[in-house]
């Protein structure tokens, strides 16, 4: 059995590096956040990306579907987007009578929900439900999205003009937030050869298919998580809320706890392992905590960071007895 899992660990980070080597071949000099884009898929989760714009996020979104096979759509968020426009709605068919249902872009593999902050608060709700429940219903119909399914969400963090903040309970539905930010001047170089050259997203080959993916997402849940684990997970968790973290509002609910775990167990299998231990936890800790925590206007006004907060409680918990021991 034993045996089994560890064959299991290494196919896993056979295909996890083999993809995301094929995602880099556009996506220049940015392994971290591609990998925790892909880390999001397999954890089935989705993603948060806070960028300006020309940064590459469709281009992330296209080449992660070209490599596992999947369908690609793209939703451009603006505030007279209607829900139906999302998810789908009925048509009347005059020839049948009856209403019929058309699927909205929604129903793909990866969704690249494009400046997410720019649609009313009815219509991001709209994109949320799905999100959560990975399901739509259509009149009487009630249809799965297709699987593997991330949403990967977009929104500027300078242009505030004309949008309409998520809240703090639609950001907790997702696993992870990052950002790719601008490439160094090597990486530059790199995207202006790869454009003279005529290198896309589109002329990426698929490293594996959906199906296999589903059967990824469907290992990496059995990854071991060790009792002391769980109680380094809940100890950080409980931290980030007052009155134990100063400057913080709101911390950390139970589903960052759980988007916590989710997130360490594919870092492990990405590594061959098929146990989490400690680094795996403190290697997602910001990406999946720092937009669940919520500052005083105190600590705004100073200009404090969520991720750097984590990091400072990541240093003063206790680590588990196992890692201290050894």
């Amino acid at each position: 059995m034993a045996e089994e899992s560890d064959r299991a660990a290494r196919s896993f980070q056979k295909i996890f590096n083999d993809v995301l080597g094929n995602v880099e071949r556009v996506i220049r000099g940015k392994q971290d956040q591609v990998a925790l884009a892909l880390t999001c898929v397999f954890a089935e989760g989705h993603l948060l990306l806070e960028d300006v714009p020309g940064t590459g996020k469709t281009t992330l979104a296209k080449s992660i579907a070209a490599s596992i096979e999947g369908a690609m759509s793209r939703v451009q968020f603006t505030p007279d987007l209607l829900p139906s426009d999302v998810t789908g709605g009925q048509i009347y068919n005059q020839g049948t009578g009856s209403f019929e249902p058309y699927l909205g872009p929604v129903f793909a593999n990866v969704v690249l929900a494009d400046e997410i902050n720019r649609a009313s608060p009815k219509t991001q709700s709209a994109m949320l439900e799905v999100m959560e429940e990975r399901q739509v219903t259509l009149g009487n119909e009630t249809l799965a999205v297709p699987r593997p399914f991330v949403v990967i969400a977009t929104q500027n963090p300078v242009e505030q003009e004309g949008t309409y903040r998520l809240p703090e309970a639609q950001l907790d539905r997702f696993l992870l937030r990052t950002s790719l930010g601008y490439p160094s001047d090597e990486a530059t170089i790199e995207v202006l050869k790869g454009n003279a050259a005529g290198t896309s997203a589109a002329d990426l080959h698929p490293i594996t298919s959906v199906e296999q993916v589903a059967k990824m997402i469907g290992w990496v849940r059995t990854v071991h998580v060790d009792e002391s684990i769980y109680a380094y997970i809940a100890k950080l968790v409980s931290s980030t809320r007052p009155p134990h973290a100063p400057g913080v509002r709101l911390g950390a609910s139970p589903r960052g706890a759980i988007a916590l775990m989710r997130s360490a167990q594919v870092i492990a299998a990405a590594q061959g392992r098929d146990f989490v231990d400690v680094q795996d936890i403190k290697r997602v800790a910001a990406p999946v905590l720092g937009h669940r925590l919520i500052l005083t206007p105190e600590a705004e006004l100073r200009g404090v960071r969520t991720e750097d907060l984590v990091e400072q409680f990541l240093a003063d918990i206790e680590l588990p007895e196992m890692v201290r021991s050894s």
